[in-house]
């Protein structure tokens, strides 16, 4: 898995923008999503705050200006999601998360084509490892202090794929063993191909 500060905030974007998608879908729980958007936003801002921004002006003092302007979007979009959620169930809903959506979209696209590039060129690979280090490090700790506990989020998703998996069948567990071209996949049974493919994941 990627370690380094750029692919992490990238990786942080996607899942965000996944989110927007399923809130503007009208599909699943809205109160429950933006409670998460609300904790994911907050503890990858924070984090980007605390560890990354400072590292890019100190290693490119010229970024200074696009990262004093990285820090205010994130206030522009804190006040936007603090409308947001104050007025989930109100009628007005739909359009205040369009604008909160086109904030979050407009400073991502920045951060994505300016400020996080300049960092990949200002500082080496090792650099970049420590810091995406210290990123996730920062960014588990504001999500566990708004409630959510990402390690348990992941090893609930973890045993869903294992129930998921006792359930298919070895036609299926084989297709699976394909796609992550597993060596031998076809002389294993049922439960060789549950076992490979449960590894890879």
């Amino acid at each position: 898995m990627a370690s380094d500060a750029v692919t992490l905030i990238m990786n942080d974007h996607r899942e965000l923008e996944r989110l927007f998608g399923e809130v503007q879908s009208g599909k699943g729980d809205r109160r429950a999503l933006v409670e998460e958007i609300a904790a994911r936003l907050t503890a990858h801002s924070r984090a980007e705050e605390a560890k990354v921004y400072p590292a890019i002006k100190k290693a490119d003092p010229a970024e200074s200006g696009d990262v004093d302007h990285a820090y205010h979007e994130h206030d522009e979009a804190e006040e936007l999601l603090q409308k947001v959620v104050r007025n989930v169930d109100s009628p007005q809903f739909t359009q205040m998360f369009t604008e909160f959506v086109q904030a979050v979209k407009h400073h991502v696209e920045e951060e994505e084509s300016k400020v996080l590039p300049a960092l990949r060129e200002a500082v080496d690979k090792d650099t970049l490892d420590k810091l995406g280090e210290a990123f996730m490090t920062a960014r588990a700790g504001e999500l566990r202090k708004a409630g959510f506990d990402e390690e348990s989020e992941y090893k609930a998703a973890q045993d869903k794929g294992r129930a998921d998996l006792a359930d298919a069948t070895r036609d299926e567990l084989y297709e699976m063993a394909r796609e992550a071209d597993i060596p031998g996949r076809s002389t294993m049974n049922k439960e060789e191909l549950s076992e490979a493919v449960s590894r890879q994941g």
